[in-house]
């Protein structure tokens, strides 16, 4: 089952939703671990070490630090960008979508903006 890391700056509306349709899902906060509060470099070593698809609304920085990881042959296991301005209803039919047709391989060393269609 694909695992999920939610950025500190993820809406947790979306994560309840998926949680709703998807009971079993894994999905943690990076507040509710030990790096809470960490820079983007150390969130992505830690989803790759935990091998957790970050979900990020950062499209700022968060996509020049994860292709650095890939272009330096560092894993990455998927970082998907989830712009605000999405309807939160969209976010969660897409990460449904993800979590029912895909595996965590699908989605290795790619930044993937949602919706993925």
């Amino acid at each position: 089952m694909i695992r999920f890391l939610a950025d500190e700056n993820f809406h947790n509306d979306v994560l309840r939703g998926v949680r709703l349709i998807v009971p079993d899902v894994d999905i943690i906060r990076v507040q509710d671990t030990e790096i809470a509060e960490a820079d983007d470099p150390t969130v992505l070593e830690w989803a790759a070490q935990e091998e957790r698809i970050l979900l990020t609304h950062d499209v700022q920085t968060m996509i020049d630090y994860a292709y650095q990881r890939i272009a330096t042959g560092l894993p990455v296991p998927g970082v998907f960008i989830v712009k605000t301005s999405l309807p939160i209803g969209l976010v969660i039919d897409e990460l449904v979508l993800v979590i029912e047709a895909s595996d965590t391989s699908d989605w290795a060393n790619k930044v993937i903006y949602l919706p993925v269609r």
